[in-house]
């Protein structure tokens, strides 16, 4: 497409990002967006497909704008395709986990966020950049949380029942690691159940696990969580208003190498990316432009 008069949204619907319903949303997008030359497009993801897919797709078509419809996961994706490209970054909720739009403001009505995509703010947002190879825009970890999403993935029960099975079998399964992590100012040993990378405040779930995460400071936080018990890892997990972040040791930073002494597992944005045993990650400030209420 010419440069000159490029397609103003290009809107990527995910489908399979959580139980809202897609169909009217895509209704109110129909309706909202007039039906004019080079003014919209939709994109509604394939039951399957690649990241290399939907990056191919976007560059093509070269929107002034790409609006994800979806969870936390598909705002995640389309930030690594727009990711320091001449491309704004919308989000219009859609999923079962939105921590990340309600981190940013963005309301949970339809007609609220699609008024945000015509006349919100520009704001340029961190991203951390993990092994120099992906993105992170919320929160990556390794050990615990990174385990219950893997049998999460790998469960074929949903919902808050198929949530709360995997937390008692993650929970029972649970191990401690040992960690160096290394900073531009410090060098530390411990013993940790998880280790996370927090670009923001809080998961998908509402738990703030990083009291002091802002998105746009130049820096993210390393957090550890060394002394928790069973049960108040679950009642963590179950009901995140009883988390107690003064249990969690905080780091700020710009950049971290972590080592341990073992492969652990290891998770993106609430995307399982299998195990790991070194971790290079570091700020990449204002690296995506997205759209905020005004």
């Amino acid at each position: 497409m010419n440069n000159n008069h490029r397609l103003k949204y290009l809107f990527v619907i995910n489908n399979g990002a959580g139980s809202k319903n897609n169909d009217a949303i895509l209704e109110k997008i129909k309706a909202f967006i007039p039906e004019e030359d080079h003014e919209k497009s939709l994109y509604i993801l394939p039951a399957t497909f690649t990241h290399t897919q939907i990056k191919d797709h976007v560059i093509q078509t070269n929107p002034l704008m790409v609006v994800a419809v979806g969870g936390d996961g598909t705002v995640t994706m389309l930030a690594n395709i727009a990711a320091d490209k001449n491309i704004l970054l919308g989000v219009i909720l859609a999923g079962s986990a939105n921590g990340m739009a309600k981190e940013l403001g963005i309301s949970e009505n339809t007609d609220e966020a699609l008024q945000i995509i015509k006349s919100g703010k520009q704001k340029k947002i961190d991203l951390i950049k993990i092994n120099d190879k992906d993105y992170c825009l919320h929160l990556s970890d390794i050990g615990l949380n990174a385990h219950l999403i893997k049998h999460f993935d790998e469960g074929k029960m949903r919902g808050k029942l198929g949530y709360a099975l995997v937390i008692f079998k993650t929970l029972w399964q649970k191990e401690k690691m040992q960690v160096t992590i290394h900073t531009e100012d410090i060098t530390i040993n411990r013993t940790a159940f998880m280790v996370a990378f927090a670009n923001a405040r809080m998961y998908g779930t509402g738990a703030v696990i990083n009291p002091q995460g802002k998105l746009d400071d130049g820096l993210f936080e390393v957090i550890i969580v060394r002394k928790l018990s069973f049960f108040t890892l679950l009642k963590m997990m179950l009901d995140p208003s009883l988390f107690n972040p003064s249990k969690i040791e905080i780091i700020s930073c710009t950049s971290v190498d972590i080592r341990t002494n073992r492969k652990v597992y290891f998770q993106i944005d609430g995307e399982y990316k299998g195990k790991i045993k070194n971790i290079h990650a570091a700020v990449k400030k204002g690296m995506v432009t997205m759209i905020l209420p005004a």
